[in-house]
């Protein structure tokens, strides 16, 4: 099992990134997804989620209505719109709900 994660940067406040995991090793199309984050000095946060098929998502009340998970063959991507400061981390996909398979992060800096 393989997960890559891909888009991070450094971005102005307001601006916006689009991260991608391209998964690999597995059938990817039985399993949820997920995408986590962790800052400097913080627990690990789970940002969104989506179920094996694609047609449902849930995200943590930090992002609702500026981040967006979707999926596509065998990727796995987060829109982030609206960036703040706060959404700064290091940014990890899963498989499942983050109880087996992480990747190997991507780095998000929100800064002006």
């Amino acid at each position: 099992v393989q997960l890559v994660e891909s888009g991070g940067g450094l971005v102005q406040p307001g601006g916006s990134l689009r991260l991608s995991c391209a998964a690999s090793g597995f059938t990817f199309s039985s399993y949820a997804m997920s995408w986590y984050r962790q800052a400097p000095g913080k627990e690990r946060e789970l940002v969104a989620a989506i179920t094996s098929a694609g047609g449902s998502a849930n995200y943590a009340d930090s992002v609702k209505g500026r981040f967006t998970i979707s999926r596509d063959k065998n990727t796995v991507y987060l829109q982030m719109n609206s960036l703040k400061p706060d959404d700064t981390a290091v940014y990890y996909c899963t498989r499942g709900l983050g109880n087996d398979y992480w990747g190997q992060g991507t780095q998000v800096t929100v800064s002006s």
